[in-house]
């Protein structure tokens, strides 16, 4: 079989198109194509566009066309061609940065270490571990798990456990901030937020469910953590000199338990949060769709 020359696929139009998931793994599925993609990646093609002979000089690959035929394959689907070289699509982007993530190579595990906060369930200390690419914080005493949550391997290199805690505390907030203003922490697709009645999920009675309409990524939580970025219950804790962007959102019992959720309607559904700080307590009613309806300040 022959393979294009370099002026075919230099010359060759790019536009985008659709790619079934199992085809978008078999194009992947070769040594050749990720190191183009890292290469791209190392030559800054996530800004500015990497001429074909750059590109070419980084990969360890002595044969042109054969350089020639896995970047065409890469093209309009992971790479975009400009008349300048080529950039990443955004495919492309996530698909090499979960790589040096670690999100498909690495197998990391941590043995139980300190973690802050107290139990909301029997006041006793709390560990965290990391296995199977996710990260737990639990009671040391009574085994009450907090919060568990996916993240990649390769955040856990080079940081100590307090840095390896905050990292993690930025990570799921902003995921959980972002499906709360209906955006998918995953694709960047729309997410629909629905507020349910859950027996199953130790500490929740009302739970809230996000789901990707796009991609199908499933998140569920206690109402609280999704209100970290709310500019009412921000400024309240601001006013009392508590910063909630910076502190460990697993401390306070209204992000992790539904302890201080009321259930003011079932039909419908309608829930409000009393969230307690420095002796003041802010009250944040809710609907279904996690509509802030109302908030009564001290």
């Amino acid at each position: 079989m022959s393979h294009p020359a370099e002026s075919d696929l230099q010359d060759a139009p790019t536009e985008q198109s659709n790619l079934a998931p199992a085809d978008a793994f078999a194009l992947l599925g070769n040594d050749t194509r990720i190191e183009i993609l890292q290469a791209l990646l190392d030559a800054g093609g996530d800004d500015t566009p990497v001429a074909f002979s750059d590109l070419y000089a980084r990969v360890d690959i002595d044969d042109s066309a054969h350089f020639n035929y896995h970047l065409k394959k890469l093209t309009d689907h992971f790479v975009r061609k400009t008349d300048d070289g080529y950039l990443f699509q955004y495919p492309g982007r996530k698909v090499v940065r979960a790589v040096f993530a670690g999100t498909f190579t690495d197998h990391a595990e941590l043995d139980p270490f300190d973690a802050p906060g107290s139990c909301y369930d029997c006041g006793g200390d709390l560990q965290a571990w990391y296995a199977a690419e996710h990260l737990t914080v639990e009671c040391v005493d009574c085994s009450r798990t907090h919060l568990s949550y996916s993240f990649p391997p390769g955040g856990l290199d080079d940081r100590t456990p307090d840095e390896l805690l905050d990292a993690f505390h930025h990570h799921v907030r902003h995921h959980y901030c972002l499906a709360a203003d209906g955006v998918c922490p995953e694709c960047m697709g729309k997410m629909e937020t629905t507020l349910a009645r859950d027996c199953e999920l130790p500490g929740l009675e009302i739970r809230v469910d996000h789901v990707c309409q796009r991609c199908r990524t499933h998140l569920y939580s206690a109402v609280g953590v999704n209100l970290l970025d709310n500019a009412d219950v921000l400024t309240f804790h601001a006013n009392r000199g508590v910063d909630l962007s910076t502190c460990p959102f697993w401390t306070f019992d209204w992000c992790v338990s539904d302890r201080r959720t009321t259930i003011l309607s079932e039909d419908p559904l309608r829930v409000r949060l009393d969230i307690p700080c420095e002796g003041d307590i802010l009250s944040v009613t809710l609907d279904d769709t996690l509509t802030v309806l109302d908030v009564e300040s001290p």
